[in-house]
């Protein structure tokens, strides 16, 4: 599985991944336009939507409407290195939203593959090669 990462100019870097481009850019005060998310935050987005896909998966096998469902990822960030240290994903539900589902539906959610990945990450190698 391939993923070419491209440079369309400016502060601009795409991937074409799987027939998609996935556009990113810097904002306007790093020097990009500004046009497109800078690639951490579709990390960070990855993240919440691979969840929301578990969740959605789940009430739509029961037959749960998912219109007044919505997640929230609250970052917590080490204060020396910058660094995130810890995401808490809230699952906001209606009040009348199973009771008895409750468990299942964090345990589905904690599924999603990207997290899986970030529990066992793993090994990247970078080097040149020239054309």
């Amino acid at each position: 599985m391939d993923m070419k990462i491209i440079f369309p100019g400016g502060k601009k870097v795409d991937a074409d991944y799987k027939g998609f481009t996935i556009k990113t850019d810097q904002p306007i005060r790093e020097g990009g336009e500004g046009s497109a998310p800078e690639p951490f935050s579709l990390f960070i987005a990855s993240i919440g939507t691979c969840t929301g896909v578990y969740v959605l998966s789940f009430c739509q096998k029961r037959n749960i409407p998912t219109g007044n469902i919505s997640l929230l990822l609250k970052l917590e960030k080490n204060k020396d290195t910058h660094m995130i240290e810890k995401i808490t994903i809230t699952m906001h539900v209606p009040e009348d939203f199973p009771e008895n589902y409750k468990k299942a539906i964090v345990k589905t959610a904690s599924l999603c593959a990207v997290k899986k990945h970030l529990d066992n990450p793993p090994e990247i190698d970078i080097n040149v090669i020239k054309k």
